[in-house]
């Protein structure tokens, strides 16, 4: 298996967000890598997303 292919930033920002180690980020498979991305994502969204998907329809009127 080869190492991922991202930027060192990348792997250090990733690695903070996480909480997962440098070295343990850069040798776990992608599709766990993947996964984990996807929950933080879900969670970053929470609920002030959702009032941005909301129509603004008193404004347009």
């Amino acid at each position: 298996m080869r190492p991922l292919q991202i930027s060192p930033e990348t792997a250090v920002t990733l690695s903070k967000q996480l909480g997962v180690p440098l070295e343990q980020l850069m040798h776990m498979p992608q599709h766990i890598l993947m996964q984990k991305i996807a929950e933080l994502a879900k969670n970053d969204e929470g609920p002030s997303s959702k009032r941005d998907d909301e129509p603004h329809s008193s404004e347009n009127s």
